[in-house]
């Protein structure tokens, strides 16, 4: 590091794209100086030299590209660069918003120190005035535009003396309306050609739920079944702008939890990173027995303004690869979205202005019959603001900002406009459910904190190329090795079943089901989708007897030995359920042979101490009853800490006998579970903790789903004498 003065520091995202057209990101050390912006692989010390500099004078810019999509994850891209020199600029960008609008306003502020340094010692640079496309009342600091370099740049040095260095965006859409802004008479005379842009007034409806609903005033007396009014709701919640923003924003799991109109959510297609096409399923409860369900296809366009307050507009718009759903009905929404204002804090805590406005023709025969239809879930969708302030007001978490949350794509799992078609007309039969959207992208591709192989073989104009998913690499990255194992060899007495309603049966859990450390986890505490399981779950027995079943690897004929017989390795789990008849649940994962050197296989080789503070269990109870699901709740457990275990290791196994009746507190949750076994689904993953950045990230052992189990299928195991009993270390 140079001798200069540090002015901000700190880990974020190295973005970037291949020449191939995949695009990259991985975690890196960023240290800004007053003249030096420059990236590490590790938080630098004594003369370290950086992977890149970047020089900083008066000539730079700084471009808010916005959200963008890799492989299923969002983040916030920065990319700064000198005006004189095209082709050199740097990329960044990170999990959470508040860490972006950080590093910009600091980058920023050393442009215009350097700017104002230049102009003090008669040195001219070249500058350029920034032009909204929508400049009027606020104007917007977040780019629009996807384009490397905008048509300003060309312009000559006649505006010296502008300070801001933040490309303004061209606006929404031509199609979206922006309601959040107050138009003059001169805009409205001006726009009379593209669409109606008037002043809207509005009238008090009602107060509900501490929101006031306004509904808007029309010059006319009577209103065409054809048409809808517009309403907003506006409240106060305690929060930030940029939580408020994130959660809005979301289209997964989370959002379950404060808008009680949202059943899915899908990414169709990312325009750009702030434009995109969104498919949406309503959850609305008017007498839904009778009534068709409705979705929406709609274009989602944002921005942040000077003041710090966001706007959220949303239009219907049809696309090719989002067509009609067979058991929806497709509502349109005319205009809507939310207007995210920042007031003043009060008691020390945050306080925003949220106003969410909805005008939406939601179609069918519902609304042409009954007058209270569209109006009754007008103000449902609209109570979402409720919703919001709630969620924020029963926390007191403001510690870690939250990650901007994963959407599904629904164009990634097609190779074509078609398939994708077959694939939404074969789903939509049964709606998807919350561990779906808890997956959010199978493919979601992890971060290498110390390859920098993608930074050699960039393209000059990275960041000019559209930013897709391509299904090709997608399939090349998870592509099933040529020498599968042969799973029909192997035999457990619990059936495998994948159908979702089948009872007394055992199925594979999707990795993404779970979230694991990420590669930073170390540095900011981040979760990723687990992904692909690193062994093959062949086979899972259910027994019982009047005793304990320790060791039953050594049964005769059971997966261990086929798989021993074939240069197999396998880790068992046998679980251990204690009580007047004895039962237990064993698992057999197989891998063709152990990575040396791996964490897993230092976990399998290692000592008992080690093994009790890495084995790591995470359950999941996606089917049964509330108090049951507190209970088991989804909280990672170390098993080793918790229970009893005990590890037998085998010539080419690994046996872990897991007592659980050994906690009084988990004999008391199993107790709960055992009197309602046959009502409930279970999700298990296993894995081995990752506590260092070159264990990271974190890998499912395997995962397991177990549905409707009947204790009366249980069998009664014929065990070999242990006379010749493996190591028990």
């Amino acid at each position: 590091m140079s001798n200069s003065k540090v002015v901000y520091e700190g880990w974020m995202v190295r973005y970037g794209r291949r020449k191939i057209g995949r695009s990259f990101i991985h975690m890196r050390y960023f240290v800004l100086e007053t003249r030096l912006l420059a990236y590490y692989k590790k938080k630098p010390q004594d003369n370290v030299v950086p992977i890149k500099t970047f020089l900083i004078d008066g000539n730079c810019r700084m471009e808010d590209r916005g959200l963008k999509t890799h492989h299923g994850h969002m983040v916030y891209v920065l990319s700064v660069y000198n005006k004189k020199e095209k082709y050199h600029r740097i990329t960044m960008a990170a999990f959470n918003i508040q860490e972006a609008l950080i590093w910009k306003e600091k980058i920023e502020s050393a442009i215009d120190q350097q700017q104002e340094s230049q102009a003090a010692n008669g040195n001219k640079f070249q500058s350029f005035e920034y032009k909204s496309g929508m400049d009027n009342g606020r104007n917007g600091s977040s780019s629009d535009n996807e384009s490397q370099f905008s048509a300003a740049e060309d312009e000559d040095d006649s505006n010296s003396n502008l300070l801001r260095r933040t490309t303004i965006g061209n606006g929404p859409p031509e199609s979206v309306f922006d309601w959040t802004k107050e138009l003059d008479s001169e805009l409205v005379n001006q726009n009379s050609n593209n669409q109606a842009f008037a002043r809207k007034h509005w009238r008090l409806l009602q107060c509900q739920n501490g929101l006031r609903i306004f509904e808007e005033l029309l010059e006319v007396d009577f209103l065409p079944k054809s048409c809808s009014r517009a309403m907003k709701a506006v409240g106060v919640v305690e929060a930030t702008c940029e939580e408020i923003f994130e959660l809005v924003m979301s289209m997964d799991a989370t959002r379950f939890e404060w808008d009680c109109s949202f059943q899915y959510g899908s990414l169709v297609e990312e325009v750009d990173g702030h434009t995109a096409i969104l498919y949406h399923r309503l959850q609305l409860d008017w007498f839904p027995m009778v009534v068709w369900p409705r979705d929406l296809c709609y274009v989602r366009y944002w921005r942040r303004n000077d003041d710090g307050s966001y706007v959220v507009l949303f239009r219907s718009r049809q696309h090719e690869n989002c067509g009609p759903q067979p058991g929806f009905v497709r509502a349109h929404i005319e205009s809507g979205g939310y207007n995210i204002s920042p007031l003043k804090p009060r008691n020390g805590k945050p306080r925003t202005r949220v106003q969410h406005l909805m005008q939406i023709d939601l179609k069918g025969w519902g609304v042409g019959y009954v007058s209270t239809f569209q109006h009754h879930c007008l103000l449902q969708i609209l109570n979402s603001v409720a919703g919001l302030r709630e969620y924020f007001s029963q926390t007191d978490e403001r510690t870690t900002a939250p990650r901007i949350p994963v959407m599904v794509n629904m164009t990634s799992a097609s190779g074509s406009s078609k398939r994708s078609h077959k694939l939404n007309l074969s789903s939509v039969h049964r709606s998807p459910s919350l561990d779906q959207i808890q997956a959010a992208n199978k493919n979601a591709v992890l971060m290498d904190e110390y390859s920098d192989d993608d930074e050699d073989f960039q393209c000059a104009d990275e960041e000019a190329l559209p930013l897709t998913v391509e299904v090709e690499d997608k399939r090349a990255a998870y592509e099933e090795p040529k020498d599968r194992i042969d799973l029909s060899i192997f035999l457990g007495n619990l059936r495998r079943d994948d159908n979702d309603k089948s009872r007394d049966c055992w199925t594979l859990s999707n990795g993404n089901n779970f979230r694991v450390r990420s590669k930073s986890f170390c540095y900011d505490k981040s979760k990723i989708p687990a992904g692909k399981h690193l062994l093959d779950l062949v086979a899972v027995d259910w027994f019982k007897d009047t005793k304990r079943m320790d060791h039953v690897a050594r049964r005769r004929g059971c997966a261990v030995q086929v798989a021993s017989n074939k240069g197999l390795f396998t880790i068992v789990f046998n679980l251990q359920v204690p009580g007047s008849t004895h039962y237990s649940m064993v698992f057999y994962f197989v891998t063709k042979e152990l990575i040396s050197g791996s964490l897993l296989q230092r976990f399998v080789d290692g000592d008992d101490e080690f093994r009790n503070s890495r084995l790591k269990l995470i359950p999941s109870v996606p089917k049964g009853s509330w108090i049951v699901r507190q209970s088991v709740g989804s909280t990672p457990c170390l098993l080793g800490k918790a229970v009893d275990c005990n590890y037998i290791r085998g010539p080419k196994y690994l046996e872990i006998d897991v007592d659980i009746g050994s906690s009084t507190v988990a004999n008391g949750v199993l107790g709960l579970v055992i009197g309602v076994i046959t009502t409930l689904v279970v999700d298990m993953a296993f894995l081995v903790q990752a506590c260092t950045t070159d264990e990271l990230p974190e890998k499912l052992i395997g995962a397991v789903r177990v549905s409707h189990l009947e204790l009366s299928s249980a069998i009664v195991p014929i065990l070999e004498s242990e006379s010749a009993e493996p190591s028990k270390s």
